[in-house]
């Protein structure tokens, strides 16, 4: 018996254990899939009640370092807790823990969403399904269409009910791969009060997007490309990481320029954003230098702006290379 389950056991006057100060923490994380190494060396840290997002490109490596977190999936090498568990020799404790949302919906569409979630909750052998049941509607407003088929549901619909099937047996760590894929902007925004108000009750809340606005309404981040962390931090602390300079250049013939500025000394990375042109670099002095090259003579305007979020993603998306097309 581990020392977990000696805890559940003791009667009700036995002092509790407090519960770790992080719900994930985890350190140098390995896993290959025949010769691939899909996760490399992966450490990091989740606090109760945050809200930590994944970010990298299709392939990197997100999903499968979450289900390593969480005992969903044994590393090779390394070791760490969740929820205070081993995620090796505990996996069955954290399993009863977690909610597990998928990014391709996997509820029955000929089944109504209160039949659905009336499932879900005979699977856990919840001794009080139907009350369980009856919270998870209206908590998230799906009591008024209980009786609805699940088949004639919206994206965003469909999406509530995912969210309400994973926090019927009360998890205290939610996983979500990509979410919100799919889904009109209104929804998405509901769906992320929903995580806040979530994470406010102290529920840690792992997801993964390619969003950039939904990145920055998590707590903390992490950048993985095939198979490695390159970043980690709040937004702020992540964009301050990779020390990019950046400047909007505004005018006409911005694609001309931007191939025509990617072969200058001092600039790592020119995008296009809508009617203006991104210019970001390591070496602020040249970038600048540059710039003012470029726009000179010319029926341009340059402005030193701040350096987003999107700008550092793309800009590590370019450092890296595929690691063999590895799964996610």
């Amino acid at each position: 018996m581990s020392a977990h389950d000696a805890r559940e056991d003791t009667g009700a006057g036995a002092a509790q254990a407090a519960p770790p100060d992080y719900a994930i923490d985890v350190h140098k994380l390995n896993k290959h899939f025949g010769s691939k190494h899909v996760v490399n060396d992966v450490s990091l840290r989740v606090a109760r009640g945050e809200i930590f997002g994944f970010l990298g490109p299709n392939g990197s490596g997100k999903t499968t370092s979450i289900r390593l977190m969480c005992g969903l999936l044994t590393p090779d090498s390394g070791s760490g807790t969740c929820l205070g568990y081993d995620i090796v020799r505990e996996s069955a404790q954290i399993k009863r823990r977690v909610g597990y949302m998928t990014q391709r919906f996997s509820y029955w569409e000929d089944l109504t969403i209160r039949e659905n979630l009336d499932f879900v909750a005979r699977i856990y052998q919840m001794p009080n399904r139907r009350e369980a049941v009856d919270n998870a509607l209206e908590s998230l407003g799906l009591a008024s269409r209980a009786s609805q088929l699940t088949g004639a549901l919206s994206g965003g619909w469909k999406q509530r009910l995912a969210l309400a099937a994973c926090m019927l047996h009360e998890p205290q760590l939610l996983l979500l791969d990509e979410p919100t894929a799919g889904v009109d902007p209104t929804a998405r925004r509901d769906f992320w009060e929903e995580l806040h108000r979530l994470a406010a009750r102290g529920i840690s809340v792992l997801v993964s997007t390619h969003y950039m606005d939904e990145a920055e309404r998590c707590h903390k981040l992490a950048y993985i490309a095939y198979g490695k962390l390159l970043a980690q931090g709040t937004a702020a602390e992540v964009i301050a990481s990779q020390n990019l300079d950046t400047w909007a250049i505004h005018g006409e013939q911005l694609s001309a320029l931007s191939t025509e500025l990617r072969k200058t000394p001092g600039v790592d990375q020119t995008v296009v954003f809508g009617s203006a042109l991104h210019a970001s670099g390591r070496d602020h002095a040249a970038l600048a230098a540059a710039i003012q090259q470029a726009v000179e003579g010319r029926p341009l305007r340059a402005e030193r702006i701040d350096t987003s979020l999107e700008d550092v993603f793309i800009y590590l998306m370019g450092s890296v290379k595929d690691n063999y097309g590895v799964a996610s």
